[in-house]
């Protein structure tokens, strides 16, 4: 399934959208923790939506490098692409 960056974009968005974070402050460069307020019980929520949504499996030690909704888009691009 090849999904592209504004699909996953989209994607996270909605998932976050629905987790009561402002749709105005989720952009490429905010910060997860800091610009969205994200614990890492959010993170892991967030992840698992997206690996079922996308059919993809994303390790928990590829998560702590991800800070950003850009990086987060990135990671899930590289997973999609290789069918992970």
């Amino acid at each position: 399934m090849a999904a592209s960056r504004e699909e996953i974009f989209t994607a996270l968005k909605e998932h976050l959208v629905g987790r009561g974070i402002e749709a105005d402050k989720i952009t490429m460069e905010a910060d997860l923790a800091g610009d969205l307020g994200l614990d890492s019980l959010d993170t892991v929520e967030m992840t698992v939506g997206l690996e079922d949504q996308f059919g993809i499996e994303i390790p928990d030690a590829e998560l702590e490098n991800v800070t950003t909704v850009s990086d987060a888009v990135d990671l899930i691009e590289q997973k999609v692409a290789v069918g992970a």
